[in-house]
């Protein structure tokens, strides 16, 4: 007896006010992600967020409570594309080294031209509440995810040693590639100055875990 396939579901079609309050989101999340990318965090403001838009800062309101939730609304975004270009990145079939370091250089490469959104991020999770800093980790779990995807692949294939400490590798890759953003805000790096060191770093950190030949 074989087993019959049911259809898939299809997704509900939207009505025409829940289709307008998509794209009147969406029109809300471009112009902040403009702001936010050319200013940072604080010198954008909801007003000039509105005036982006095209509408009044009701219609923002009516879409996000505070600022905050714009910003974590534009983070979620930007971080799942990101983790779609880091994930393209890593060369297949090449060492560890090459994968990790493609992947972060293809970060960088996609990301720079929005270098105070990337401030931004950074400065605030110093300072946001707790439930904030739980939602901006959600957030990059997936970016998290393709860099220990390589790790373990690593692992599986005899480049890393079978008790590395993938998890902490993954929490010091993301900790350096970040933080190198300030030399990139500081010292005028551009993504090829950044790629160079992030894999120098790459080496160091992965130095205690390679497997002996």
């Amino acid at each position: 007896m074989t087993d019959s396939v049911l259809p898939t579901e299809a997704a509900p079609r939207l009505n025409r006010r829940q289709a307008a309050k998509v794209r009147t989101r969406q029109k809300v999340l471009d112009a902040a992600r403009s702001l936010f990318a050319e200013r940072g965090y604080e010198p954008a403001t909801i007003r000039d967020i509105a005036k982006g838009a095209g509408m009044s800062t009701g219609a923002v309101f009516a879409n996000f409570q505070d600022k905050a939730e714009l910003f974590e609304a534009v983070l979620t975004e930007d971080m799942s594309r990101l983790a779609e270009v880091v994930e393209a990145g890593a060369p297949q079939g090449e060492p560890v080294r090459q994968r990790l370091l493609g992947a972060l250089s293809a970060g960088y490469h996609s990301s720079l031209d929005q270098l105070p959104l990337f401030q931004a991020i950074v400065a605030r999770s110093w300072f946001q509440p707790l439930a904030a800093e739980m939602r901006a980790r959600a957030a990059t779990k997936n970016l998290l995810l393709a860099i220990g995807g390589i790790l373990q692949e690593a692992v599986a294939k005899g480049e890393l040693r079978q008790d590395a400490d993938t998890r902490l590798l993954v929490e010091l890759i993301w900790d350096s590639y970040l933080s190198n953003y300030r030399r990139a805000a500081y010292d005028e790096w551009d993504a090829d100055a950044l790629s160079d060191h992030m894999g120098k770093q790459i080496d160091v950190i992965l130095a205690g875990a390679l497997s002996a030949k």
